[in-house]
């Protein structure tokens, strides 16, 4: 094992005193009282000073920043609670501050282990808090891991994953991003075959490597040629003293930084040099975007050793999983004993770190899974972290995966059980045709007598249909005047608006008058699965109505 680590620790000590040279002589010609701030060498050399400081420097766990969000039109607080907690990871739950419980889906979010701290969803998160309940695995960096905590291996991940649904109940739904497609999906086959009832409803896998031999890119190639004991001789070291976990067996996040960099070496560097000229140029808003994405992207943590390697070997060199090799707790993995869990993967059309095909591959070995409820979503022009962020994702992904994670909900299963279970209506019986000629040959009846049987007689089918149909009154041939932009209530977009419309809405004052009863009629009849209720359309729509009038 190299000592590189202390010498790492030895070199950022030493750099410590250049750092704040920089940060004071970056104060000092930024200062405004300072003539020379307002010259172009005064502002290269606070630039420069900014530069050196930040790529110097170690930078610590983000935090998420998400205070609210915006659910039916309204701002809604959020705030952050730890609700499970082990050595190795805390659950943290993203509470929102709604006046009312909402019946929305609970999503359990695995961010992945592979360097960066799990606000690197914040993204993800932020697209997820207006319609779901969002919890999220915030792994800790193993150097701040007491030796005495123990290890913490692939097969300890899989049972943190089985341990967190278990502690959220019946009809969760999982999301892995990237790196924990694997063990979650071996997660799940695992409590299927146990007959769990706590198997979440449905499981999403995002730019994950169930299978690299399809599509390999860079980084499967890597792995492939160098074998495990390359890793284990170069790229495994100890945590040096003073942090908490000295002594354990990492792989360095400073390492695992060292090369998410040499694969875009080109690009960082541009980046660097265009921070300099925009902060010499006084951008302030270009520079403050760079320091947001870099604050980010440079924070890294230390992964333990055994996992690393067993990630590397069982993964990327042995392909354990879909060939069927893969243990847990000496057991062999099963994909083919998920039958209830749904699946959904998403893939990137350029992806260069997951291939394409590598997460659709689940589909295949989840055998015993019926095919409607897999389904799986190639996003055209992104790469991979465009998969679980920005604004393709915000407005392609994120929907999608609302719209499976509801449709596969246990409630959603159970409502469409009950309405298969109805009995269905009789059909209608015809008379004998003996019965019909002699009710022909019967004399006409007298005034009176014609009266009472017209009066007995069933009302048209159309005159019942339209007293049991409760949105009868409300829905209109045609707009009365001009069509108001339903578009405008948060939640409906282009097609729900056409869909309203083709069913006689066109109107927010149609939509604000809606009843109980009429809500749940066009509900059932648009499919909407619950969604005018969880997005607070009714509100929504009276606002803009008075706003309108």
């Amino acid at each position: 094992m190299l000592p590189f680590y202390h010498l790492y620790e030895i070199n950022h000590a030493a750099m410590g005193p250049v750092r704040a040279a920089a940060d004071a002589t970056r104060l000092y010609f930024q200062n405004p009282f300072n003539p020379m701030s307002h010259t172009q060498l005064g502002r290269q050399v606070a630039a420069a000073c900014e530069v050196l400081e930040r790529t110097t420097r170690r930078y610590g766990k983000p935090e998420f920043g998400l205070p609210e969000t915006t659910i039916g039109g309204m701002k809604v607080p959020v705030s952050e609670r730890v609700v499970w907690r082990r050595p190795f990871c805390d659950l943290l739950h993203f509470e929102r501050g709604t006046p009312q419980r909402r019946n929305d889906p609970k999503i359990l979010l695995v961010a992945p282990m592979s360097g960066h701290y799990a606000t690197l969803l914040r993204g993800t998160v932020e697209a997820m808090l207006p319609r779901a309940d969002v919890y999220i695995t915030d792994w800790i960096d193993a150097r701040m891991v007491p030796l005495s905590d123990g290890k913490f291996d692939l097969d300890d991940y899989i049972d943190y994953v089985i341990s967190m649904l278990h502690f959220l109940g019946p009809d969760t739904h999982v999301v892995a991003v990237c790196q924990p497609s694997v063990p979650v999906l071996a997660a799940v086959a695992v409590m299927e075959a146990r007959n769990d009832p706590y198997s979440p409803s449905t499981m999403t896998l995002m730019g994950g490597p169930i299978d690299t031999r399809v599509a390999p890119t860079a980084v499967n190639d890597l792995a492939m040629s160098k074998g495990i004991n390359w890793f284990k001789r170069n790229v495994i070291m100890q945590v040096p003293f003073p942090h908490p976990g000295m002594m354990r067996y990492v792989y360095p996040g400073f390492l695992q930084l060292s090369g998410f960099m040499s694969m875009n070496l080109d690009r960082h560097l541009i980046a660097h040099r265009d921070f300099f000229q925009h902060l010499v140029k006084g951008d302030g808003d270009s520079a403050e975007k760079h320091r947001e994405f870099y604050d980010e992207y440079l924070a890294v943590m230390d992964l333990t050793a055994e996992f690393y390697l067993q990630t590397v070997e069982t993964v990327f060199i042995e392909h354990s999983l879909p060939l069927g090799r893969m243990k847990h707790g000496g057991e062999l993995v099963d994909c083919g004993a998920i039958r209830n869990t749904a699946l959904l993967t998403i893939e990137g059309e350029k992806d260069d770190i997951t291939g394409r095909g590598q997460t659709r591959a689940a589909h295949t070995l989840c055998t015993n899974l019926p095919d409607d409820m897999k389904a799986h979503y190639e996003q055209p022009n992104v790469g991979h972290y465009g998969v679980f962020n920005g604004s393709r994702f915000r407005a392609e992904i994120a929907p999608r995966m609302i719209d499976f994670i509801l449709t596969h909900s246990q409630a959603n299963r159970d409502r469409l059980k009950k309405a298969a279970a109805k009995p269905a209506a009789p059909a209608e019986v015809k008379k004998p045709v003996a019965e019909a000629l002699e009710a022909e040959a019967a004399p006409a009846p007298a005034p009176k007598a014609e009266a009472a049987a017209a009066a007995a007689k069933p009302e048209p089918k159309a005159a019942v249909a339209a007293k049991a149909d409760p949105l009868a009154e409300i829905l209109l041939a045609k707009p009365k005047g001009v069509a108001d932009n339903l578009k405008a209530i948060t939640g409906v977009g282009p097609k729900l608006e056409k869909a309203l419309n083709e069913a006689g809405i066109f109107h927010f004052w149609q939509i604000a008058g809606l009843t109980d009863a009429q809500i749940e009629a066009l509900d059932d009849r648009l499919d909407f699965r619950g969604r005018m209720a969880r997005d607070n359309w009714i509100e929504q729509a009276r606002k803009l109505a008075e706003t309108a009038a």
